[in-house]
């Protein structure tokens, strides 16, 4: 909540949406490109932005930007996706209803661009307020830019897709410790990957990916986590392990997750398939520092054009239940790793 999403359009003006949670929408667009200098706030579309949650911004093969975010609250809200053109330099509304919650659930998404400008997005469920309602995992597919969308096997969807017509691509039941909000990527080949976090070996909470192999969806469950906790009611969570970030390297051919995990020290990880298979993994410390309840963020134009990973490192706290939070002001670092 309150987060801070970023992006530079295909002219290099710079984009910014922050501070939002359940808020009415917060844009600002720099004066000039390359550069931070930021006018007043700006309207995008004027509908549908006084109850605005998770701004996201992805960038098209061509420059122009989708402007992800929920319209609602939690366990009822839609997803509303704004189109920026840098030709006519305004937004303009593609869905104000995408993934429909009937108002009953709201979907809690992740998404991604491929090398060919599909974009992927896959969500869970949520019937309540409370974290632990949190199910299943959702896929769907666009191959022109946001407008129709399809199932991983080519079937359209009848928009707004909602609970009876999404393809559900892993069933996770309720109180699965399943969380929202995390990340997913792409092979060379368009082939989708999801990261996210449920109950999995020896009974805990773990990092567990989703893929599709051309063929069908598979489920890998490396297992290297052995403390347990639980998710359960509503509002901001201080939960022990990070959302991962998840990021496939062409030039490695390998999958690799970004986290931090409480039980070795709050500090910030990577682990490094070792195979096609995602059936074995190699760790390493990415900094030697307790990172508190640090999420990982990375430049993903950066990663996308020169293959490095640029991460936004800074040693945050985080109370439960939007508790305000006693800590100083910590530095901003950025990690930077070639890969």
């Amino acid at each position: 909540h309150n987060s801070i999403s970023i992006m530079l359009d295909g002219d290099g003006y710079l984009h910014l949406a922050c501070s939002h949670h359940n808020t009415p929408l917060q844009y600002v667009r720099s004066k000039e490109p390359l550069t931070a200098n930021f006018g007043d706030k700006i309207i995008m579309t004027g509908s549908e932005e006084k109850k605005i949650t998770y701004p996201e911004f992805y960038r098209l093969p061509g420059g122009d930007l989708l402007f992800f975010y929920r319209d609602g609250g939690s366990g009822n809200g839609n997803l509303v996706i704004n189109k920026y053109s840098i030709k006519e330099k305004k937004w303009r509304r593609l869905h104000s209803n995408l993934i429909d919650g009937e108002g009953k659930r709201n979907a809690y998404w992740q998404a991604c661009v491929d090398a060919k400008g599909y974009l992927h997005i896959s969500w869970v469920w949520r019937e309540s307020p409370d974290v632990a309602s949190n199910h299943d995992m959702c896929y769907a597919v666009s191959k022109d830019g946001g407008v129709s969308w399809q199932k991983s096997g080519g079937e359209k969807y009848n928009l707004p897709v909602n609970a009876a017509t999404a393809e559900v691509v892993w069933t996770i039941p309720q109180h699965s410790e399943l969380i929202n909000q995390t990340s997913m990527c792409t092979d060379e080949n368009g082939h989708p990957y999801i990261a996210s976090y449920w109950t999995g070996k020896k009974g805990v909470p773990q990092y567990q990916i989703l893929f599709h192999n051309g063929k069908a969806w598979e489920k890998r469950d490396p297992g290297f986590r052995k403390t347990g906790f639980s998710l359960s009611g509503a509002g901001t969570k201080q939960i022990p392990i990070s959302r991962p970030q998840i990021i496939y390297s062409s030039t490695l051919k390998k999958v690799i997750l970004l986290f931090r995990d409480a039980g070795i020290g709050n500090r910030p990880m990577i682990a490094v398939s070792r195979g096609r298979k995602l059936n074995r993994w190699k760790q390493y410390f990415l900094y030697d520092s307790d990172a508190g309840y640090w999420e990982p963020a990375y430049d993903t134009g950066r990663w996308n054009d020169s293959g490095i990973l640029s991460l936004f490192f800074q040693t945050v706290a985080q109370p439960d239940a939007e508790g305000a939070a006693e800590k100083k002001e910590a530095q901003v670092k950025v990690l930077e790793l070639s890969l």
